[in-house]
């Protein structure tokens, strides 16, 4: 395995353990630019082309361990008739999209967005070798370039019923500087959500730092513009994960 696909396969601290070798300066300058395109898609284009097939890449985990916190909140009506709206952010080249498209009993729009075009492109050639077919036969499926800090762009405010995030907040929050765009992301999030919808978070930061952490930036004019709560996901390769909810709480005016 390459040095960059070291650094980036694994997240922030064990990182420092597992890839600190020669080239140590190196592998802390990727892990602290995880919240650049320009990382992703070197990223992206060294991995593809060390192998002639496509092999997707899962940061933390497939879709396995987690489809029990995602797919009951596919069973609620989305509005006005229209399909129920997820969003994949931060989606790489990770088949969490295309799962949901494929177990959803009930009909979805399943929007996976990376800010790499490389990945998009890499995905959107996947999906048309393999022909995936939807569990519901109205639901749909697209790969979108897409900056996380921008989601207003594509989405206009209380439109998407579900975002997924596995991994992304934690590659934006372990770089050097990311901080500010995990919390532009989150903001963007909680402008695009319906009411209903929900932001899933799944990391494996310990919950005494996360959750302070949204409930700070989940702020707007010093009052909680969302509900946060957290599960545990469990252990997997020796890593604690958590699924972190955060659900839009509407702001009352005085």
């Amino acid at each position: 395995m390459s040095l960059l696909l070291n650094a980036l396969a694994v997240t922030g601290r064990r990182a420092a353990v597992v890839c600190v070798r020669q080239h140590s300066s190196l592998t802390a300058e990727l892990i602290e630019n995880m919240d650049k395109k320009s990382t992703w898609d070197r990223f992206y284009t060294e991995t593809s082309s060390k192998t002639s097939s496509f092999k997707n890449f899962e940061w933390f985990f497939g879709f396995e361990p987690v489809q029990d916190f995602i797919m009951p909140h596919l069973s609620a009506k989305s509005h006005m008739n229209s399909l129920f709206q997820v969003l994949d952010m931060g989606c790489g080249t990770s088949a969490l999209g295309p799962f949901i498209y494929r177990h959803s009993p009930f009909p979805v729009r399943v929007t996976c967005a990376d800010i790499s075009p490389i990945a998009v492109r890499l995905m959107q050639e996947h999906i048309r070798a393999k022909a995936i077919q939807p569990h519901n036969p109205s639901s749909q499926l697209e790969f979108l370039e897409l900056d996380c800090i921008q989601l207003h762009r594509h989405y206009g405010s209380s439109s998407v019923d579900l975002i997924v995030d596995k991994g992304t907040t934690d590659a934006l929050l372990r770089s050097k500087e990311g901080k500010g765009k995990a919390g532009q992301v989150l903001k963007q999030c909680l402008k695009v959500l319906r009411n209903s919808g929900a932001l899933l978070q799944f990391s494996d930061e310990d919950p005494d730092a996360r959750l302070l952490w949204l409930e700070t930036e989940a702020q707007e004019s010093g009052v909680m513009a969302a509900d946060v709560g957290v599960q545990e996901v469990g252990e997997i390769r020796g890593v604690c994960y958590y699924c972190y909810q955060v659900t839009p709480r509407p702001v009352t005016q005085q």
